[in-house]
């Protein structure tokens, strides 16, 4: 079979997804469709404040037109907002995927799988691939991202970036726990697709990057697993090729893929694994290494210039309770040419268990220690960073229902500790948190309503000062019709804001929003918001809640199918049930 992807990709305010359609899909499919929706949002916004931070009134009417033809989506979408007309019009991208048996091909934009150390971008040209049980073959040419090529006088001009162009193969061999995969990128920036005036400043770039992925399990208990990639990456195609007698030498084998230049440099990044699993345990060990300046013009931007070790370790007690610890430590400046060098240590243990049919309990542990030491220069213990954060976190919940009510009953407790362990700090930047919350939910079927209560309180505590946060809501909600369904909710908050020493402030209100939706096509909705607030410290000017902002807001939508041709399997089946539909009519008529 002949599996076929197209796709119409707009560059508008919404990307459309990709459509997948079989070649006999596409017969089955529908001529043409036409559908879309039209729509006006409206909200308008009052504040005591004044109108700096966002505009009192703002209008605006949209239209989408959907124009399918045999399954393929060509989208256009109109708007008119405050400022002005906005027409957006589809840049249609096509996307065409052959398959026959192991074999898919790629034509336009499209991804296939690399390693993360290699490429993982999309690329927009063409490629091939063979994937059987155990064989893996494919490659690929194409643009790896377009030129962005502004007016260099336009003062909004976007950041300008090379056309890059790029290509690639991949074989390997092997099942899912005993596999080697080999992993080819070439990668380069177009000189001629930026201004003259851009390329005085920004350099193209060029990358050749190898890269090995594989794993071997020699018993069911045991396995390892590795993804390594070397790159040798040029940062200026401008600068002129090495003129050693080494570089000579290497240049002649790799000129024709890329030559040496004064501005290359190799890295290498990469990770090992070591997995254990027994009945009950699972744990594993992991190092990663990425050298500084590691770059691969096929992936994003990735951390570099670190190594690090970790262990995790997951198991379960009794079949009711879960536990998992970790453990990892990094460091930077491998090289040693940084001014210091920083140290992280990150570690977490966590329990979950459900006790009856009821009863659901968490707790954890999650910490973090970071150490400055020395680099080229040598740590001044006046200054040094050593930090530790510490977070505590613990929540019951319980919850129960029968055929009229469901109740929910949840707390939350949370302390965390910022503390600078550094011997000659006070305390300046320490920072202690607590937070504790609770939540009842109450659901009565019959009615379709729920109710909520949820209150919660914090206090951080630093130096010389002290923040308290104290909230309160109530909300409920409720359902009313079925085929058409309106829906009302609302809520009502009280929250009061302390600085110790400093300011009082209390700000209370509500809101409520209502939504009612006729026959799946029309959708009205409206919501509304009033808050008062102000400072209540007596020993202020203010005193009073004197402050008030106020939101409402008025929304319509409409979606309609303007124009239809169907296939003739669709007229066949319509006209059938409207046969049968006939016919019960008529039945009821004669009884």
């Amino acid at each position: 079979m002949v599996l076929l992807i197209l796709s119409a990709m707009p560059l508008g305010i919404a990307a459309q997804s990709l459509s997948l359609n079989t070649i006999s899909t596409i017969a089955k499919s529908d001529p043409l469709i036409i559908t879309g929706a039209v729509g006006t949002q409206n909200t308008y916004r009052y504040t005591s404040s004044g109108t700096g931070y966002a505009s009192p009134l703002s209008n605006s009417v949209y239209a989408n037109l959907n124009i399918s033809v045999y399954g393929i989506s060509m989208p256009f979408a109109l708007y008119f907002t405050n400022d002005g007309l906005d027409w957006n019009y589809p840049h249609l991208g096509f996307r065409l995927t052959p398959a026959y048996r192991n074999w898919r091909g790629h034509f336009g934009q499209s991804t296939m799988n690399f390693s993360s150390y290699v490429m993982n971008t999309s690329f927009n040209g063409v490629g091939l691939e063979y994937n059987s049980d155990k064989i893996r073959m494919g490659a690929f040419y194409g643009t790896l991202h377009k030129a962005i090529n502004d007016d260099p006088l336009d003062q909004f001009a976007r950041q300008p970036q090379y056309k890059r162009v790029g290509w690639g193969f991949k074989a390997g061999y092997g099942n899912g726990r005993n596999y080697l995969d080999l992993y080819v990128l070439r990668a380069y920036d177009r000189p001629n697709s930026l201004n003259e005036i851009w390329r005085q400043y920004i350099s193209p770039q060029e990358n050749v990057v190898l890269g090995l992925k594989g794993a071997l399990a020699p018993a069911r208990w045991l396995s390892f697993s590795g993804n390594a990639a070397a790159s040798l990456f040029s940062t200026d195609t401008k600068a002129p090729k090495l003129d050693s007698l080494a570089a000579a030498f290497a240049n002649r084998f790799s000129s024709s893929v890329m030559p040496i230049r004064y501005s290359s440099m190799a890295r290498f990044a990469g990770d090992a694994n070591i997995n254990l699993m027994f009945p009950g345990i699972t744990s594993s060990i992991t190092y990663r290494i990425v050298q500084p300046d590691y770059t691969s013009l096929g992936t994003y931007y990735m951390s570099n210039n670190y190594h690090s070790l970790g262990v995790n370790l997951n198991t379960t007690l009794f079949r009711k309770i879960s536990l998992a610890g970790t453990f990892s430590g990094q460091e930077d400046n491998l090289t040693d040419q940084q001014m210091f060098t920083t140290r992280g240590f990150v570690y977490s243990a966590n329990l979950s268990t459900r006790i009856g049919n009821h009863f659901n309990l968490a707790a954890g542990y999650n910490g973090f220690t970071q150490v400055q030491g020395d680099g080229t220069a040598v740590i001044n213990d006046t200054t040094k960073v050593h930090r530790r954060t510490a977070s505590y976190t613990f929540t019951p919940s319980y919850l129960t229902e029968n055929d009229i009510l469901s109740h929910t009953v949840s707390l939350s407790l949370n302390r965390t500790e910022n503390k600078d362990l550094n011997k000659f700090a006070i305390g300046e930047s320490d920072v202690t948190t607590t937070a504790l919350g609770a939540n009842y939910a109450m659901g009565v079927k019959p009615w379709n309503t729920d109710f909520a209560i949820t209150v919660s309180s914090q206090e951080s505590k630093g130096y010389k000062t002290k923040y308290i946060s104290r909230i309160g809501t109530f909300s409920t909600g409720h359902t009313f019709f079925e085929e058409n369904p309106l829906n009302i909710s609302g809520s009502i908050s009280l929250i009061y804001n302390e600085v110790k020493w400093q300011s009082k402030s209390l700000n209370m209100g509500g809101d409520v929003s209502i939504s009612y939706t006729i026959k799946n096509y029309h959708v009205f909705s409206s919501s509304a918001s009033f808050y008062k607030y102000g400072d209540v410290n007596p020993s202020k000017t203010h005193s009073s809640l004197d402050r008030t902002d106020i939101t409402v807001s008025l929304n319509y939508a409409y979606t309609f199918s303007l124009f239809a041709i169907k296939n003739k399997e669709d007229r066949k089946l319509a006209k059938q049930k409207w046969l049968e539909k006939a016919a019960k009519i008529s039945e009821g008529f004669s009884e």
